[in-house]
């Protein structure tokens, strides 16, 4: 029997939540939403911390290790007792740092909001990296990072941001092995002295809270947190083009990686929902025109996709897929294919339209949780934009036309503008590339 599927209803009005927003005098900048429906609260401070020019490559190993260790104690609790207090208070709490930021990230029992700011307040004003657990994440950390370069995912990031970044810190965003096994525990002191400040931070909290007494918690669990400072912007990231691929070579792999970036528009720029919706056309989702043609059609790969990133420095398109050796080069192709089509050629209205509707309902279901809201709501203002870009963006996505998306394909995603780089196996690919493309060897 045949069923006819029902038509899309329309998409309803976004409503946007009323977002609290106030800077105390320590210049700690706490944003606070009430969103009922669980007893949780989700709590995430961001705080700047971006490479330096010169000595980005000693930082950004400080950096790693100072979030894998700032749970190991501070005056008050050794790495034990913050545990048992997490616990206490229901709350979940993890840290981790990337080229930008140093960020905490909780779930809590709404009763235990006060306790997880009081220890949150503790981290960040007294922390001690007591030598013995410093030295036992260190030696973690080094296997750890042996681990993920033994992955040809990690190695051709790592090549990849290497090209596109040149000098710039975004170009290294791991830390090489040697630099993390000379790190001391008073250089993790200093850092966190010199770098974990109010000025520039943000801390939001989402959940079933009355904003205005959940912003008094936070000035009240964090009133010590007075360091004083001036807040290390990102300077911006000129990404760089090189038209001839690299091919790193990785003999017996049984798989190329192939990946292709470049520059990409901001949320604040005119052409950044053209260019979301291109991106979505080309590799962004799974009814995409390249998952189409080289994982549904030809089978050369299980998982190909595409995204844009916004780091704070500039945003980035950057293209990934692991094809089997044998079909390297056709891959490639293929790929050359979909970008030079996508920036050429129009595309469908119906592909279009089924695009925008998948951006605007991602969109919405991301922000749906009171953690997805917190997650977003942090990186919208460490970018300057706040909620009401939730409201605007959809406004923008349905204003894009055929045209729009063709234009900016042309400046974003056409091969041209892609930096290419090839993790495989160079004995069995590099003839077959030869006369495809212009090999680089690394």
């Amino acid at each position: 029997m045949t069923r006819t599927v029902p038509a899309l209803a329309k998409a309803r009005a976004v409503r946007l939540p009323a977002v609290s927003d106030t800077v105390l005098d320590s210049g700690l900048r706490v944003l606070a939403v009430r969103r009922p429906g669980v007893p949780l609260a989700e709590v995430r401070l961001r705080i700047p911390f971006a490479a330096p020019a010169k000595g980005s490559a000693t930082h950004v190993a400080r950096a790693h290790l100072l979030a894998d260790t700032l749970l190991s104690g501070t005056e008050q609790r050794d790495a034990n007792e913050i545990a048992v207090a997490l616990q206490g208070v229901g709350a979940t709490l993890s840290v981790n740092v990337d080229s930008d930021r140093l960020a905490l990230g909780s779930s809590v029992l709404l009763d235990g909001l006060g306790g997880l700011l009081a220890l949150v307040g503790e981290l960040v004003t007294s922390a001690t990296f007591p030598k013995r657990e410093v030295e036992g994440e260190r030696d973690r950390l080094v296997q750890e990072l042996a681990i993920h370069r033994s992955s040809a995912g990690v190695v051709a990031r790592e090549a990849l941001f290497a090209r596109l970044y040149g000098g710039h810190p975004y170009a290294q965003d791991l830390p090489l092995s040697d630099d993390v096994q000379l790190i001391k525990p008073k250089q993790l002191r200093a850092l966190h002295a010199a770098r974990v400040l109010p000025a520039g931070s943000i801390l939001t909290i989402v959940g079933d809270v009355t904003p205005a007494r959940a912003t008094a918690a936070v000035a009240k669990a964090l009133a010590g947190w007075t360091a004083t400072g001036s807040e290390v912007l990102m300077s911006h990231a000129e990404t760089q083009v090189s038209r001839a691929t690299l091919l790193v070579d990785r003999p017996g792999a049984v798989q190329t990686t192939i990946r292709l970036g470049g520059a990409a528009p901001a949320r604040t720029d005119a052409d950044f929902a053209a260019t979301a919706l291109a991106n979505l056309v080309f590799g962004g989702y799974f009814s995409s025109r390249w998952v189409s043609n080289i994982r549904e059609y030809k089978g050369y790969t299980y998982s190909p996709s595409s995204g844009l990133d916004h780091p704070l420095g500039g945003s980035r398109f950057v293209a990934g897929a692991d094809v089997a050796t044998a079909v390297t080069a056709p891959a490639l192709l293929e790929t050359l294919y979909e970008l030079g089509r996508i920036a050429t050629s129009p595309v469908g209205q119906d592909e279009l339209d089924r695009a925008r509707r998948y951006a605007i309902g991602t969109l919405a279901l991301g922000t749906a949780s009171q953690a997805g809201l917190a997650g977003t709501l942090s990186q919208l203002a460490a970018s300057g934009l706040g909620v009401d870009w939730l409201r605007e963006y959809p406004k923008q996505l349905n204003a894009v036309t055929v045209d729009d998306v063709l234009a900016a394909a042309a400046r974003w995603l056409a091969p041209t503008v892609l930096t290419p780089v090839l993790v495989g196996d160079r004995a069995a690919v590099a003839d077959s590339l030869q006369g495809l493309v212009e090999l680089e060897f690394g």
